[in-house]
């Protein structure tokens, strides 16, 4: 791969691309195995590494390029297929394997994809081990060492892994309740869930109407899924159902609809979780941990109740690091990624619809009732679609503007800008009491950067 040691694969989830492109390649998984099964190596015995996927049709191609890498490095492959992110975090900790890996785009579509990675411990890769990747990719290091005859690696398949994640999610749900009476639209997205999420749902007793089942390798977040949460909505006006759950491609993180077609989405699910938790005192610390996207509508909820919200950068794996770091057992973002660390080490769209399905029966309450205990603050995003990401501090005439408004808005407002992680775009937030001048804040900033970004085609919409 030559001798370059500065160029970045890995964003804020992972590597992602368009596939068979750099860097979303064979060529490249090949090379990434390698480096993940020396990375992962222990001293002595076999060493076991987990590779799974979603639905798409290069998951084929990554998957085996992969497992060759892996194995030329004289580590096993455990293949499991298609199965969720926070599945395949499972079955990693649960079978002691060395490390795990996710062929996921998440809820991109299906010409993209991605790679992802475990620890031994179910936790996604700090940014230093990511980097080490990156120098053992770019460099010759891992050039020489090519075990031979016994000591070359071998694949094979695990072929209960969804019966175990089944097993493991289904207790997570109270034993003493079941979903039974409950009238339930499911959209998987013709992701990963496609075969879990059902089989859990009607296993609880749930009368259930899924949607999203039926991937063909293309068709994955297609109109569907938790991009497309207005599919789930029609299905519930017309079937009359008690709640829409609309998971993403990967099955990490999920919408809600309320019986009468309203979106609830992951403020409010933290405050519901977060607010049943206290009341119980099982929520660590009196504390849930979320990025500083989410709505200041859920700190007012939790303060209310004698509890707090503590903050981080945009990505659920912040979110999780802080978990960990502070001892705190919820968290998640308002795009529907939610962990319960007390279940498992990662967002888990399947476990977060248990936890709120299990609230709903024993509170006997429908979902738009216990999504009142958050009022949210008008809030509104921008995206500025950007060729290059420059410096932001380099436009003196952006500071002073956001200065400006930061003082207009005062202690009940704020302002955001940072660039996607994940997509060549500049989003911008404007959050606070006034809508009406919140779109004009809003405006001001977009027509700013669009100026100095190249006049990017921008959109707004109110998440209110």
């Amino acid at each position: 791969m030559g001798g370059e040691t500065t160029r970045k694969l890995f964003g804020t989830d992972g590597i992602r691309g368009i596939a068979n492109v750099e860097p979303m390649t064979g060529e490249l998984a090949m090379h990434l195995g390698r480096a993940i099964a020396y990375l992962f190596k222990e001293a002595k015995g076999r060493h076991r590494i987990v590779v799974g996927k979603d639905t798409r049709l290069s998951g084929y191609m990554l998957e085996t390029a992969l497992a060759s890498g892996i194995c030329s490095m004289g580590a096993d492959v455990m293949l499991v297929g298609p199965l969720p992110t926070p599945g395949i975090a499972f079955i990693t900790t649960s079978m002691r394997a060395n490390a795990g890996v996710v062929i996921s785009a998440s809820h991109n579509p299906y010409y993209d994809n991605g790679i992802k990675i475990f620890s031994h411990t179910g936790f996604k890769l700090p940014d230093e081990m990511e980097h080490r990747i990156e120098e053992l990719i770019f460099s010759n290091h891992l050039h020489s060492l090519r075990p031979t005859a016994s000591e070359v690696g071998k694949a094979h398949r695990i072929d209960d892994a969804i019966g175990r994640y089944v097993v493991f999610l289904k207790n997570t749900f109270p034993n003493d309740l079941t979903l039974d009476g409950l009238r339930i639209v499911l959209d998987c997205a013709n992701g990963a869930t496609y075969k879990v999420a059902p089989m859990v749902f009607e296993e609880l007793g749930a009368d259930l109407i899924p949607v999203g089942v039926e991937p063909d390798g293309e068709n994955i977040n297609a109109g569907c899924g938790s991009l497309h949460p207005e599919l789930t909505r029609r299905l519930v006006l017309e079937k009359g159902a008690d709640i829409g759950m609309a998971l993403d491609g990967d099955g990490d993180r999920i919408i809600f609809v309320d019986q009468h077609g309203n979106q609830v989405d992951g403020d409010h699910i933290l405050a519901i979780c977060g607010l049943q938790m206290l009341s119980e005192g099982r929520l660590k610390k009196k504390t849930l941990v979320t990025t500083v996207m989410s709505n200041g509508g859920l700190d007012r909820a939790m303060e209310r109740s004698g509890g707090k919200v503590v903050r981080t950068q945009v990505g659920d794996r912040y979110v999780v690091e802080e978990m960990v770091r502070g001892d705190y057992n919820l968290g998640g973002e308002q795009s529907g990624h939610t962990i319960f660390l007390d279940y498992n080490t990662t967002c888990d769209g399947i476990l977060t619809a248990l936890q709120v399905l299990a609230i709903m029966k024993r509170k006997e309450r429908p979902l738009h009732e216990l999504a009142e205990v958050m009022k949210p603050l008008p809030q509104f995003l921008y995206n500025v679609e950007v060729v290059e990401k420059k410096e932001l501090s380099d436009i003196p005439e952006l500071q002073k503007k956001v200065k400006k408004i930061e003082r207009a808005l005062g202690r009940s407002g704020r302002i955001l800008i940072r660039y996607s992680g994940t997509e060549p775009l500049l989003r911008i937030m404007v959050e606070g009491e006034d809508e009406a001048k919140l779109k004009g804040y809003g405006q001001d900033l977009v027509d700013l950067l669009k100026k100095y970004l190249g006049k990017e085609k921008a959109d707004g919409s109110s998440i209110t």
